[in-house]
């Protein structure tokens, strides 16, 4: 379960946490495999240690309910390092967009796979509406799951299970847009283009989307008795 090391006591508190790199307003104007003259199998061990911890936060964020104790968000990554080390391997051409974005779409496909082939058809119709637009998108369980972890105690579970619940149930109100931008820039720590590039819209629509779904999940959060 991805969490910070101790709750916080208020909002302002933990959202100044995060991103990291708010002011981080370009893409990356290089890649590492952008070299022809690189020795890429040295470039790529250095790549996979770089970027195995920050994917798997990722799947794990947005795996389903149901997905998991059936799949480990690790072994989702390894088969995106596998399929990413191969298409390197066979292609001449340096991917098109910057390489930890690259990683990240090869991830998110992973793990649509893995919902598709280990839920089952039973879930089909769930399955597309999680899934639309081929990203996975992050779920109000699991944005829930994440705020009830860092701001309460974990004495009382029962407590904690309750707020959760209101939480989710307030959060499916939020556009699935501004609860995407939310995620990609927040928990993901993103930056406005890299979120903009991911979701085929313009930075200006995301900063202005990040500002509304900020000041609409503190009146969420306090209405669902997570923070005062």
């Amino acid at each position: 379960m991805i969490r910070i090391a101790k709750p916080f006591n208020s909002f302002d508190g933990y959202m100044n946490q995060q991103p990291e790199n708010p002011e981080n307003n370009s893409l990356p104007a290089t890649d590492p495999l952008a070299s022809s003259n690189a020795d890429k199998s040295i470039i790529w061990e250095e790549l996979v240690a770089q970027h195995r911890d920050k994917l798997r936060r990722m799947v794990e964020f947005r795996m389903s309910p149901r997905l998991r104790g059936r799949v480990d968000a690790s072994d989702v990554v390894q088969d995106t390092f596998i399929e990413a080390a191969r298409v390197v391997e066979n292609s001449k051409q340096n991917p098109d967009i910057p390489v930890h974005l690259w990683l990240r779409r090869l991830a998110n496909q992973k793990l649509i796979q893995a919902h598709r082939k280990h839920v089952g058809a039973a879930c089909r119709a769930a399955d597309r509406e999680q899934h639309g637009q081929g990203e996975a998108m992050a779920s109000s369980y699991s944005i829930a799951r994440f705020l009830v972890g860092n701001f309460t105690s974990p004495s009382n579970a029962a407590i904690r299970d309750e707020k959760r619940q209101l939480l989710e149930l307030a959060l499916e109100q939020m556009d699935p847009l501004d609860r995407e931008v939310l995620t990609l820039r927040h928990f993901e720590q993103l930056s406005g283009p890299e979120s903009a590039e991911i979701l085929g819209v313009s930075h200006d629509v995301v900063k202005k989307r990040y500002v509304r779904a900020l000041e609409k999940l503190q009146r969420i959060m306090a209405s669902s008795g997570v923070i005062e």
